[in-house]
């Protein structure tokens, strides 16, 4: 497992508002890629003998890859090891990302907003580090201090241990942090942290509840909403 620094990163100036950070999922949410992750995951097992249908795509989205080699390897039965089939697929899907990925409809404002209004925010993502290194390259000029990848904590989503590691380095209250996230397991891992949570579902339907807030997109997701989900101390 690679060795994360938990050094803190100074917080800048959140506006007229108790908002900390930002704290951005990546797959489904920033960048395009759960279509890639069904391209990888389905053509392998394809190959294998064991054809995915669509039925099974809702139960891949969102990670952890751990979550999604258990049900694979249950789902079809195939003599892999864990370890094997994860590699193969992060294999494939990097194939399928070395071109780039589309972001998410509002993702390119997203990153504008957080940059111009110099918001602090952070990439957590389940996704293993190289695949988020190789987003960031292709994204080129961003606004993230840090990323947190899912092969660098003990307990990736939907447990709350990314969102709490990404607080602590920006040395934030979790509580005024705003998750964005696409993805049910995703979202349970922002609110297990008790950060307020912006969901945007993609593949998956995320229902509304007391305290979240469901879009359509990004680009209905501006400055004023942001700041008004963290309301300033007094």
């Amino acid at each position: 497992m690679t060795t994360v620094d938990t050094t803190t990163t100074s917080l800048g100036e959140g506006g007229p508002s108790g908002l900390q950070a930002v704290l951005v999922d990546m797959d489904g949410t920033l960048v395009d890629t759960e279509d890639f992750w069904w391209q990888a995951e389905s053509s392998l097992f394809a190959e294998l003998g064991h054809p995915l249908d669509e039925s099974h795509r809702a139960q891949l989205v969102g990670g952890p890859m751990t979550r999604v080699i258990d049900y694979l390897l249950g789902l079809t039965g195939l003599r892999l090891s864990p370890e094997e089939l994860a590699d193969r697929i992060n294999g494939r899907f990097t194939e399928l990302l070395d071109g780039g990925a589309p972001l998410m409809p509002g993702a390119a404002e997203l990153l504008a907003l957080l940059r111009e209004n110099r918001i602090p925010a952070a990439l957590v993502s389940a996704s293993h580090r190289r695949i988020i290194d190789l987003v960031l390259k292709n994204l080129g000029d961003h606004p993230f201090a840090f990323s947190v990848a899912g092969d660098e904590v003990a307990r990736t989503k939907p447990n709350p241990d990314p969102y709490l590691l990404a607080a602590a380095r920006f040395g934030a209250d979790p509580a005024r942090c705003v998750v964005i996230e696409d993805a049910p397991l995703g979202v349970q891992a922002g609110e297990a942290a008790g950060c307020p949570v912006v969901a945007v579902p993609s593949v998956a339907p995320v229902p509304a509840a007391p305290g979240r807030v469901v879009l359509g997109s990004l680009a209905e997701l501006d400055l004023e909403l942001l700041r008004s989900l963290v309301p300033a101390r007094v």
